[in-house]
């Protein structure tokens, strides 16, 4: 499973992919992405920064320009952090994994949150990974209120109904998001053929030899048109 620092390290290195940042405007960027449950701190993020910046996946410099005025004041406010190559490398490696981590409680929503990053078939494969997840979670969850519902309360009761019911939602999103991927793959695929078919329908037709335009499939004449130039018969 993937820890919580591997995830605020896909998040770091997305957002400063996006633009260099601030360690304040990075904060409040990572606390939209990884949602105010997990609210961040800068006792968990200037360490994070310091690893990378170890790593040579990110670098931090002085400001030349004057600190915006929501900036902390001292030292740390003045640093602008930074993608080196390494590190646009090292992320672009990170949005191709596909694997379980990818589609777990604790990863998939910033996964999620770089889709416009990651190519086709990467989403379509962590959407189902996700699915299928969550299809288990549910078959479970059905299972244990059907074994306990004589001996739990009723707000016990419509707890599990309210954790159910948010499942099945997610399920039915997921389906659409898939159906979606597939349409585009779909689209994709088909692009070549429409566009053979397009040039095919816009190919000049050729002379006969009477001065008609003659409909030709792959070179060779019509049937229509081999029996109109066919000499009349003799009486």
């Amino acid at each position: 499973m993937r820890s919580r620092a591997d995830v605020l390290e896909l998040a770091i290195l997305g957002s400063l992919h996006e633009t260099p940042m601030h360690g304040y405007e990075l904060r409040k960027r990572l606390n939209l992405l990884l949602g105010s449950f997990r609210a961040l701190s800068y006792g968990s993020l200037y360490p994070a920064l310091k690893s990378l910046e170890g790593r040579a996946l990110i670098q931090g410099s002085d400001a030349s320009q004057t600190p915006p005025p929501h900036a902390l004041s001292g030292k740390r406010a003045r640093i602008v952090y930074e993608l080196t190559a390494e590190g646009k490398e090292h992320f672009a490696d990170l949005l191709a994994e596909a694997g379980p981590a990818s589609w777990e409680d604790e990863g998939f929503d910033v996964r999620f949150a770089f889709f416009a990053q990651t190519d086709a078939e990467t989403r379509l494969r962590i959407l189902e990974g996700r699915r299928t997840r969550l299809t288990e979670r549910l078959e479970n969850v059905r299972q244990a209120m059907a074994r306990t519902r004589e001996r739990l309360d009723e707000y016990t009761l419509e707890l599990q109904r309210h954790g159910l019911e948010q499942v099945e939602r997610e399920v039915r999103w997921l389906d659409g998001l898939i159906d979606n991927e597939r349409g585009l793959g779909r689209d994709r695929d088909d692009a070549p053929r429409r566009a053979a078919g397009t040039r095919a329908a816009n190919r000049p037709a050729t002379r006969g030899p009477h001065g008609r335009a003659d409909r030709t499939d792959g070179g060779r004449p019509t049937t229509n048109d081999t029996a109109d130039d066919a000499p009349a018969p003799q009486h």
